[in-house]
């Protein structure tokens, strides 16, 4: 059967992996979902571990977050070689949140971590159950730019204790922590503990340039936990992974404790829909290279599903991976079978592989998360929005500056780029472009000031890049109004009205009035090119009775036929506007 035709029907939008399932009756595509979901895991179970611990949480909450929510994304969200489980962001965003309320308490800390977990998986499947998706659409490119660089540099900075075995009190300010970590870093290095740090990034540096196909992080956790276990790392004062209890984790509801859940809506949206942006980015590469069908909706309803029952499982926030759904790409998988394997594999090491983890030195973690978010330090990305919009770019930096300076409260960095972002469309949508025409040498219409061409004492052809809508309705009517003031002869305004998508009631409004005024200044006003849905509009109120339905045309040429032959005297014979070729380039 055609897996296309089959997702057409209700039961397949529903379950979407019933898109998928009937391929792996072909040898071929279960082999390669084996191979590809066992080679994630690989890579899952030490990072996932590490991740735990950047959220503040015991490594092995890291495991219970990467068992079914995985397994659950991939069934019900829409890309079939996403990778979902604990991220480095997502992490980070879980222990800027929770510290200041329940930091002391551990076992306190462990509930909330879990409550957040399923308030992130519901605010996700609200947004896909409504189809409101493109809300995400609101945290713009140079947001995430500036906040993923921020975020990428407190990770990388807050492993600092971990690679020289010192530990400080937090500060309110993560900056100052970071500085006095690396006075105590200088005064009381574990010397065992920066050894095992160098090692394992050594290995994995190594691995990456020389093998980059080898598993590094495998590599570099199999070889210092021999070694731990060999030295006696823990006895020497190192620290290490520890006891991990032994079996899969419990299912339960999360306990919702009301008074909390109010403190943590802020921190919900920003993981949420940091989260999810990540995931959907790196499915739209990956849908774009094997062009199966991708539905951002139905992605979300997985997201969000996969934290909760990540919740459901003791597990805390989770997200797609960039760097393990790039494994599980590169692997070769065809179907979301490859993260059920995946997460069956997590299962048998929760089962029966734990005691192999518990000379595992914390050193080598950290070093895994410093070696994971490397790659989130991007400076290219803000130096290209300088070169195409230096404003685009300055909300970025401000973006980076802020998340930098209010951490641990990550949210106030996004929330404050979000409004930036808004308030520069807002600006932008206020003065869009408005260019007089006239006729270029090469027949084409261009902007007569750009061009310095010259313009009809009589006629103004004037264009207008964008909706006419409440906050700009008043700066189109000034630059009509202009033009009638800068022309005493003036009798005719046309609007190229290609631009204009759409109109709302204030436009509508004001271009009555226009229409009012400009006739007693003996000006007429002409449509040209305007498109359906304002034609529409015209015709639904009394603006095309007040206007003239002979005053709207579809092409400019027949609105110069118009007004030339109502100014006779061969008017067209010597107006800029004339055609000098015998077809009119409409450009």
């Amino acid at each position: 059967m055609d897996a296309r035709i089959d997702c057409d029907n209700l039961k397949s939008r529903l379950f979407p992996f019933l898109c998928w399932i009937g391929e792996l009756r072909k040898p071929e595509v279960l082999r390669a979902d084996l191979v590809a979901g066992v080679t994630v895991a690989l890579v899952l179970v030490p990072q996932s571990m590490a991740y735990a611990q950047l959220a503040g949480l015991p490594p092995y909450y890291g495991l219970y977050a990467s068992f079914l929510p995985g397994i659950i994304a991939a069934l019900f969200g829409s890309s079939r070689q996403l990778a979902t489980g604990p991220v480095a962001v997502v992490s980070l965003m879980t222990a800027s949140a929770l510290e200041p309320i329940a930091g002391a308490n551990p076992e306190l800390y462990i509930a909330y971590a879990v409550m957040l977990a399923a308030m992130v998986g519901i605010f996700q499947i609200s947004l896909g159950v409504f189809r409101m998706g493109v809300l995400v659409n609101f945290l713009s490119h140079p947001v995430v730019i500036g906040f993923t660089n921020a975020a990428a540099i407190i990770i990388g900075t807050s492993q600092l204790g971990k690679l020289f075995g010192v530990s400080v009190e937090k500060a309110d300010h993560t900056y100052i922590t970071v500085y006095n970590m690396v006075v105590a870093a200088f005064q009381n290095t574990h010397l065992e503990t920066m050894l095992m740090a160098i090692l394992s990034l050594g290995i994995m540096i190594s691995l990456k340039r020389f093998l980059p196909r080898a598993p590094g992080v495998l590599t570099a956790v199999i070889v210092t936990t021999v070694i731990s276990w060999w030295i006696g790392f823990e006895q020497m004062g190192g620290k290490v992974v520890g006891i991990i209890p032994e079996g899969l984790p419990s299912m339960a509801l999360p306990e919702l404790d009301f008074s909390i859940v109010t403190q943590l809506l802020g921190t919900t949206v920003a993981i949420a829909i940091i989260g999810f942006m990540e995931a959907i980015s790196i499915a739209k590469a990956m849908a774009a290279s094997t062009r199966q069908r991708l539905d951002a909706n139905q992605e979300l309803i997985g997201q969000g599903l996969g934290n909760l029952f990540s919740s459901f499982s003791l597990g805390y926030a989770v997200s797609g991976s960039f760097s393990r759904s790039a494994v599980n790409f590169s692997a070769g998988a065809k179907t979301g079978f490859s993260a059920v394997v995946t997460g069956a594999v997590v299962g048998i090491t929760l089962l029966w592989l734990t005691p192999l983890l518990y000379h595992l030195p914390q050193a080598a973690l950290a070093s895994v998360i410093i070696m994971a978010v490397v790659n989130l330090v991007k400076i290219e990305p803000i130096k290209h929005a300088w070169i195409v919009e230096r404003q685009d770019a300055a909300v970025a930096i401000i973006t980076f500056a802020l998340t930098i300076i209010w951490a641990p409260h990550l949210e106030k960095g996004i929330a404050v780029g979000v409004i930036l972002s808004l308030m520069l469309f807002l600006y932008r949508s206020m003065a869009p472009r408005v260019a007089v025409l006239s006729r270029d040498p090469d027949g084409s219409l261009r902007d007569a000031e750009v061009r310095r061409l010259q313009t009809c004492r009589n006629i103004s052809l004037i264009r207008f890049d964008g909706s006419l809508y409440f906050a700009n309705t008043g700066y189109f009517e000034d630059k009509i109004l202009e033009r009638v003031a800068l022309k005493p002869d003036l009798k005719f305004v046309i609007i190229d009205a290609e631009g204009i998508n759409s109109i709302d009631a204030t436009g509508e409004e004001m271009l009555s009035n226009l229409i009012d005024r400009l006739k007693d200044a003996g000006v007429e006003l002409i449509f040209a090119r305007a498109k359906k849905q304002l034609w529409d509009t015209f015709e639904r109120t009394n603006l095309m009775d007040k206007l003239g339905s002979d005053h709207m045309f579809p092409i400019r040429t027949q609105a110069f036929n118009y007004v030339w032959n109502r100014l006779g005297d061969n008017h067209a014979e010597t107006c800029p506007l004339r055609v000098p070729q015998p077809i009119e380039a409409e450009g």
